[in-house]
């Protein structure tokens, strides 16, 4: 992993943290065009993990993490995210699995990522 993956990560991780109360145990990021894709895995507090052990449980995180994460970058994107690509963020698609503890987001950016 280069260093410009280690440092969106880093971002994303610290984000993650500051929201949640937990970052990701283990993430990843490639670039792909004007991509990033992020996927991480260990998500989940303790918390959570309690509470998706029911359905509706799995259903509420679900709801709760996607929808929460897509509402703060779209008030604030995290600083020095469009710095380390030299692009401006113009979307944000985000996914949980909870069952599995990961989590996938996709960053669109204005202009293709130079590696």
């Amino acid at each position: 992993m280069g260093k410009k993956e280690t440092a969106f990560n880093d971002i994303v991780r610290k984000m993650r943290k500051e929201i949640f109360g937990k970052g990701p145990e283990r993430i990843f990021t490639h670039f792909v065009d004007d991509m990033a894709i992020t996927t991480m895995y260990g998500i989940l507090t303790p918390t959570e993990k309690f509470i998706a052990q029911s359905q509706e449980g799995k259903k509420v995180i679900h709801s709760a993490r996607t929808e929460m994460i897509r509402d703060i970058y779209k008030q604030k994107i995290p600083e020095g995210m469009e710095e380390i690509v030299g692009s401006k963020l113009l979307h944000l698609f985000s996914d949980a699995k909870i069952e599995e503890d990961m989590a996938v987001s996709v960053f669109i950016f204005e202009k293709t990522i130079e590696l």
